[in-house]
C-alpha cells in the first residue's frame, strides 16, 4: 500500500461530521510535518469546539517503511481504547502519513458503550478519509530521484507542458539565466528518454539528490 496524504502541503485540511444516536462527532484531518505541529492542531480543536466533551486525537508521521515512524494517539477521557486506538488504527489502514486527525465529540446524551464508541470514532476518520478522495485532496508520498533541466526561457513553458503530458512531475521552477525545472522520477533511463524526445536532444537532465515528494495517485 502507497503511503498517503491530504494534498496541499503543510496545513491541508478536510472536515466532516458524522452522528451517532444524537451525539456528534466531528473530524478534521490536518497535514502536519511535526509532533508540535499536530498537537497545535489538537489544541485549535479544542478551543474552536470548547464545549465538546472529548477530543481524541491519533496522528502519524513518516512512511510506514521507516522504522522511526511516529504513531500518537490520545482518549481524552473516553475509555481506554475506545477513541485513539481505532482512530490511529483507520489512518494506518487507509496508509495515512503525515497528518493528524481530531475528533470533537458532543455528546447526545445516549451512552453508546465501548463497542459503539470504537465504531464511532472509527467511522468518523474514515469518513474523512473518503471525503478527501471523493475531493481529490488525496496524495501519494513518495521518495524520488531529484532532477534538473536547464532551458531557455523561450523554450521553457512549451517543453513544462509537453513533459507534464507525458506524466513527468514538476517540481517547480527557478528563473535565472536559465529556466531550471526541477522533475522527481522514479525511472531515470525513462525519464531521459522522454526529455530528449521533446528536446530534440538539445538538453540534458542533471541528477540533484533524493527528496520525499507529493505524488498524483
Amino acid at each position: 500500500m502507497p503511503d498517503l496524504t491530504v494534498r496541499g502541503g503543510v496545513g491541508g485540511r478536510v472536515d466532516t461530521e458524522i452522528e451517532v444516536k444524537r451525539s456528534r462527532f466531528l473530524c478534521r484531518l490536518v497535514r502536519v510535518e511535526s509532533e508540535d505541529a499536530a498537537r497545535a492542531v489538537i489544541e485549535e480543536a479544542r478551543k474552536e469546539h470548547w464545549n465538546a466533551r472529548h477530543h481524541c486525537s491519533a496522528f502519524v508521521l513518516g512512511s510506514a517503511r521507516d522504522p522511526a515512524q511516529v504513531r500518537r494517539s490520545n482518549e481524552d477521557g473516553e475509555p481506554s481504547g475506545t477513541a485513539g486506538r481505532p482512530m490511529l488504527e483507520a489512518l494506518e489502514g487507509r496508509g495515512f502519513i503525515d497528518c493528524v486527525a481530531v475528533v470533537s465529540r458532543y455528546f447526545g446524551g445516549t451512552l453508546l458503550g465501548a463497542g459503539g464508541l470504537v465504531r464511532a470514532y472509527s467511522e468518523a476518520v474514515l469518513t474523512t478519509i473518503d471525503e478527501a478522495h471523493a475531493q481529490g485532496r488525496v496524495v501519494a508520498r513518495e521518495r524520488r530521484e531529484l532532477f534538473t533541466l536547464a532551458l531557455s526561457h523561450t523554450d521553457a513553458g512549451r517543453i513544462e507542458a509537453e513533459l507534464r503530458q507525458r506524466g513527468v512531475l514538476i517540481l517547480g521552477t527557478d528563473y535565472g539565466r536559465d529556466a531550471v525545472l526541477r522533475i522527481a522520477d522514479d525511472d531515470a533511463t525513462r525519464l531521459a528518454a522522454i526529455v530528449a524526445g521533446v528536446t530534440a536532444g538539445g538538453s540534458a537532465l542533471e541528477t540533484a539528490g533524493q527528496e520525499w515528494v507529493d505524488a498524483p495517485l
